[in-house]
This record gives structure tokens, sequence and C-alpha cells, in this order.
């Protein structure tokens, strides 16, 4: 017998209980289609976060107070936070030639408010160039100038949303002012939209000179009267790799900060690969996880596949004696099963497949800024595991067939 024909007699016979076919097969269905819906939207996550980190400009450098220790727990040590001053001696071209810009920030949360309207923003206080370094423009008028910070002027940038939320439509938000924590700030510019971002939306921002809001709104200062910031965003020059830069930036501030030659740093200093990777990693083995919890549905299927087998042997055992009598061998009757639960594993596939794509599809339109990546090998992958569960667990009842007794096979009630 072919392997045409005992498809087609496998059909037919999934035909012949309709019912019963797609109960066996939904276990199946359900573990593919996890499978494929948690890869895609692993997959589509991955990419979103790398996309995030790419449009803050290329080649940028994190530095951040604190470190981490070796061993568990990992806890920060040695906490001292970052200032202005730092950022000035890094900004020192001849000290540091391998940053091309530099920009401080020190961000928290407060309240915005005009008029009656009043909303929680992530308020980011810094220096002129910070759209510079994170490749951000000023969709209307202008971001701060060295002047603002300089002069402590109460002046703010706005958050696409922010000025969406607080003006009315088409209204000119320019020279107009809003309270930041009941402070008045005069309007000079709104920022592009920019979209989601770590934590939530970057377009609810409001954007402050760095030495207006350490003097006039937080108050965060040193003993000796500097700045307090919580991140340097240093862009690496053209002609210089990130590994230079981190190490001109580690030698200035160990160097500020008294550190001797055997202690550690008590800073961060991160590329946009060293957290695109550590995100990786974290997403890649969530992904795993997850799909591992998915593949318990195929485990579960496979063993429907399994149980579906056995009862079809029992009701065809008379079926089973007649091909025997009229000189079908054992091989043919295993493989005649063999395909059977095959075709019913791959069908199952093949639908899980469709439900899988089409609820990454359907998540990823759900969520603005997102897309599931479906990869071709996630959908090879399920299928040729949807087979080999058909495979592994249609082998013993279709061993069972094969070795029935024809004469008592025929006898059967």
């Amino acid at each position: 017998m072919n392997l045409v024909e005992s498809i087609r007699i496998a059909l037919r016979a999934l035909a012949a209980n309709k019912l019963r076919s797609i109960l066996t097969m939904l276990g199946i269905i359900i573990g593919v289609g996890a499978v494929i819906a948690l890869m895609s939207i692993g997959r589509g996550v991955e990419k979103y976060v790398t996309d995030q980190f790419a449009g803050l400009g290329s080649n940028l450098l994190f530095v951040t107070p604190g470190q981490f220790s070796d061993g568990p727990p990992q806890q920060r040590v040695d906490v001292r936070l970052l200032t202005l001053s730092d950022a000035n001696a890094l900004a020192d071209p001849s000290r540091v030639p391998s940053v091309r810009a530099l920009a401080p920030e020190f961000s928290t949360s407060a309240t915005t408010a005009r008029g009656s309207q009043s909303l929680r923003v992530t308020v980011h206080a810094t220096t002129a160039g910070y759209t510079d370094v994170i490749n951000w423009e000023v969709a209307l008028g202008s971001f701060l100038s060295p002047d603002d910070v300089a002069e402590r002027a109460r002046v703010a940038v706005l958050g696409a949303e922010v000025y969406r939320r607080l003006f009315e439509p088409g209204e000119f938000p320019l020279e107009q002012t809003v309270r930041v924590n009941n402070l008045l700030f005069r309007v000079i510019g709104v920022m592009a939209p920019r979209g989601g971002g770590f934590g939530g939306s970057q377009d609810d921002s409001i954007f402050i000179p760095l030495t207006t809001a350490q003097d006039r709104l937080f108050r965060r200062k040193t003993v000796s009267g500097d700045y307090q910031i919580n991140v340097i965003y240093a862009s690496v020059a053209d002609r210089a790799t990130p590994a230079e830069a981190q190490a001109e930036i580690t030698e200035v501030l160990r160097e500020r900060r008294n550190i001797s030659y055997l202690d550690s740093d008590d800073f961060n200093i991160l590329s946009q690969d060293d957290l695109i990777s550590v995100f990786g990693d974290i997403l890649g083995a969530l992904t795993i996880f997850l799909g591992a919890i998915a593949a318990i549905s195929l485990l579960v299927g496979g063993i429907g596949i399994m149980n579906i087998m056995l009862v079809s042997v029992t009701e065809r055992t008379r079926e089973i004696g007649l091909r025997k009598a009229v000189g079908a061998k054992r091989g043919d009757v295993l493989m005649q099963f063999l395909v059977e639960a095959v075709t019913l594993a791959v069908l199952g596939g093949a639908l899980g497949i469709a439900l899988g794509v089409s609820g990454a599809i359907g998540i990823g339109a759900a969520f603005e800024n997102f897309e599931a990546v479906v990869g071709l090998d996630a959908v090879l992958t399920a299928l040729l595991f949807s087979m080999a569960v058909g495979l592994f667990f249609g082998i013993y009842p279709a061993y069972r067939a094969s070795r029935l007794n024809p004469i008592d096979a025929l006898r059967y009630e």
C-alpha cells in the first residue's frame, strides 16, 4: 500500500467520526496555537525593545549611579549619586575625546496643570544638548537653550501627549503657561510624538532646565551644593568605539570619586548593546518558559491521539483481521495506523498554526507601535513537532494493531 493511498484511507476514517476527531485534535490545536502565539509575541517584544533603544540614537552610553555586587543576592553597593559636575567633567573633550555629545538628566514624576486640566507626568530636568544626544526632535518651537539652563529660567517643553491633554485642538501653545507642582512655566516648545517607552509613553513628559528643577522644584543637591542627576547620556563619536568611550569615562569618574585601584566602581556604564542583550536574554528565557508551558498541551494532545487510536484499533479489529486474511502484512497495518495518527496530528497542527498566527496578529493590532513577529522557523518547528507527537503516540496503537492474529480478529464481536 503506497503512502497516498494510506493518507486517503486515514482521511476517510477520520471523516467518519468528525466530532471525535476534532475533540482529539483540540489538544494539538491549542498547544501549537499557544506556542506560535507566544513565540511571535516574544519576538515582537524583543524587536520593540531593540527599536526603542535604536530610536535613542547610535552608539549611546548610559552612565548611572551605583554598582551591582558579584554574588547573590545582587544588590547595589556604595550608592553615590552622580552630579552635574561629573557630567561637566565628562563633557571635556581633552579628557574624554571619544564622546561626541553628552546630556545629564534628573527625572521624576510631578503634577502638571493648566486651567482645570491636571495630569501626572514625568519631568525630565536636563540641559540643551539632550535632543541631540537621544535623537528626539522638536515639532514646534524650540528646545531648552544654554541660556535657559544658566539663568534657571522657568521654561518648559511639552511632550506630544501632554500638549494634547492640556490644550484645545489647534490651540497655539507657545508663550502659554502651565503649572508644574504649582510653579508657573512658560511653554517654549512641543516635542515630536515618540510613542511608548520603558515604563510608559514618552509623550507623557515635560522638559525643563536642570538648574531650574533643582533650585525651584525638587531641591536635590549634594552637601557641597552640586546638582544631583539620575543618568548621563553620552553619544560616542563616529571615529571611536563604545569600549574606548567607556574606558575614558571610567578613568575620569574613578579619579573624581577617589576610587582606589583595588576598589570596584560605584557607577555603571552601559551601552545600547548591553541593554539590548540583557532585555533579549530575559525575554528569550521568558519566551522559552511560556513555550514549555504551552508544550504541555501538545503532550496532552498526544495522549489524546494515543487514546483515540487505541479505541480505533478496538473498533476496527474485524477490519484488521479481514485485511490480513486477504494478504496484508504486519508492516502494512502498522503503516496504516501510523499514517492515521500522524494525519490527525498534522491536521491539528495546521489548525493550531492558523489559530496562533491569527492570535499573534490580533494582539499586535490591539497595541499601538507593537507588531508580533511570526517567524517561518516557528511555524515549521510547530508543524514538525506535531508530526513527531503523532508519530510517537501512534506507535503503540499501530504496533498493537499489527500484532493482531487474523483468525482472532475475524472472530471479534
